[in-house]
């Protein structure tokens, strides 16, 4: 992985309003920077948006916030990976939506959207990696979820709806957990930029989704989920005690193996 980009989209549902980004993340041998590109959920905007920070370059994988599972049709139940991030987790990290709900359903298209754009107008690498949905790599991040993960005592930040994932965020980056993270997928390069600097909930979001889908790039992480589609959570590493835990008692309910930690050796294989 000496040179390499991954994408991540914050997928937004509103036509009329600029709540939906995009993130190239890049590295060379020595630096790491990325782009970020706000846009509305309607076209031509939405694919113009895309093109532009996808196309023309190899992307590694590319990372959704929103609901997608194999053959991305609308998936309209809700689904384990939503139930492994809601039991027991919520009070600590908060949940995600449920793809049942009417806003799960708009989400899920607008993803859908999102992906059938990025596998248009990317050179999207084949999916290596561990619980794949598609051919290529494509994956799902939540970023809330994401971040409160490596969070040891999230609820001392008196966190909200609204306002969680940036709260979480500002937490992880003042501990330098973030930068932590990318130097772990990426030793020995330097930030061209400062994480504290990315203000804006979309980008920041949209920058989250870029570091699950490099987890992914890496081979390092941990994903919840079944057929209906797996969210991609921090390598096992960087989750906390506690969150990991909790993971285990609610994949221990479930019928199926609904939680999986990837081995980075076997992505790295392929990629050498």
């Amino acid at each position: 992985m000496n040179n390499g980009s991954v994408i991540g989209i914050d997928v937004g549902c509103s036509p009329t309003r600029r709540s939906s980004a995009i993130c190239q993340l890049d590295w060379s041998a020595s630096v790491i920077s990325w782009k970020i590109k706000r846009f509305r959920a309607a076209e031509p905007e939405r694919e113009q948006a895309i093109r532009e920070l996808s196309a023309g370059r190899p992307i590694m994988a590319a990372a959704f916030d929103g609901p997608i599972r194999r053959g991305f049709e609308i998936i309209g139940r809700y689904r384990t990976a939503e139930r492994m991030l809601t039991r027991r987790l919520r009070p600590l990290i908060g949940k995600p939506g449920q793809s049942s709900a009417p806003v799960g359903k708009l989400l899920n298209h607008h993803a859908n959207e999102c992906v059938r754009l990025i596998v248009r107008h990317a050179d999207l690498h084949p999916a290596w990696h561990a619980v794949p949905i598609d051919d290529k790599a494509l994956v799902e991040a939540f970023p809330s979820s994401f971040l409160g993960m490596m969070i040891a005592d999230p609820t001392h930040l008196s966190a909200r709806r609204g306002n969680r994932s940036d709260r979480f965020f500002q937490h992880l980056v003042t501990a330098g957990v973030l930068s932590a993270l990318i130097g772990h997928c990426l030793p020995g390069r330097t930030l061209t930029q400062d994480l504290a600097t990315v203000v804006n909930h979309d980008d920041r979001a949209a920058l989250i989704c870029a570091l699950s889908a490099l987890c992914v790039a890496k081979g390092d992480f941990v994903a919840v989920g079944d057929d209906d589609g797996w969210i991609i959570l921090p390598p096992r590493s960087f989750i906390q005690p506690a969150q990991w835990s909790l993971l285990e008692a609610n994949a221990a309910e479930e019928p199926g193996a609904a939680l999986n930690v990837a081995v980075p050796e076997e992505i790295i294989e392929h990629l050498q």
